[in-house]
């Protein structure tokens, strides 16, 4: 059960992480600037439903690919690790006139799903996280319980993500652009450290598998 439940903490935070749902506040006032509060909620909540319905299609499919194309676990890792190191260095260092606010201009757009849940919620990082978590998961009567608490950690993720849209503009007021800014760089830190703890994982795994080294 410990395994089950460290499992469950480190796939919440680091997707917490990923999607940080302070940089989304930003973007998110922006599309839905002159709405009504109810458009707001709806808005959000749209978003965060089509974000869940990706991260679960994630945890389905991309565990069936790996089993039927046998794609090692350890590539897997080093693969996710790359991209989450990154997307944490661009969130430790943004270049200033980077955003993406100027895709939902068309009004008649879904901004809940472009750009809302696709890429700023469900993005690069976020598959990366969730294939990654899953590779950690060997065959073992555990098995389903593994998977569960990953399940639980990104409903639990979705749901944080959900009531700070809903209170966007209460955060964003008590927090302020650098508050924002501050609390970024330093998701942006850790992100970056996950990225090269899954590197270096992935790599010991590799070299134990080829025989290369070993534990002893």
């Amino acid at each position: 059960m410990q395994k089950e439940l460290s499992l469950f903490v480190g796939t919440f935070t680091t997707l917490l992480a990923i999607i940080n749902p302070l940089e989304v506040l930003p973007v998110y006032l922006q599309l839905l600037l002159g709405k009504d509060e109810a458009t707001h909620r709806a808005v959000a909540r749209n978003s965060c439903f089509y974000a869940l319905l990706l991260c679960f299609f994630f945890l389905v499919f991309g565990t069936l690919m790996l089993r039927i194309f046998g794609v090692p676990l350890a590539m897997v890792r080093v693969v996710g690790g790359i991209i989450l190191m990154k997307i944490g260095f661009e969130l430790f260092t943004p270049q200033k006139g980077q955003g993406i606010a100027s895709a939902g201009a068309d009004p008649d757009a879904n901004i809940a799903f472009v750009p809302l849940a696709m890429p700023l919620m469900f993005g690069p990082g976020a598959i990366a996280t969730i294939i990654g978590m899953t590779a950690t998961i060997r065959q073992s009567g555990a098995e389903l319980l593994s998977f569960a608490a990953i399940a639980a950690a990104i409903v639990l993720t979705i749901l944080v993500t959900y009531l700070c849209l809903a209170y966007a503009d209460r955060l964003t007021k008590f927090m302020g652009p650098m508050g924002i800014d501050a609390t970024t760089r330093i998701v942006g830190f850790f992100v970056s450290a996950i990225g090269v703890g899954l590197i270096f994982d992935g790599v010991f795994e590799a070299l134990q598998l080829h025989g290369i080294t070993s534990l002893h």
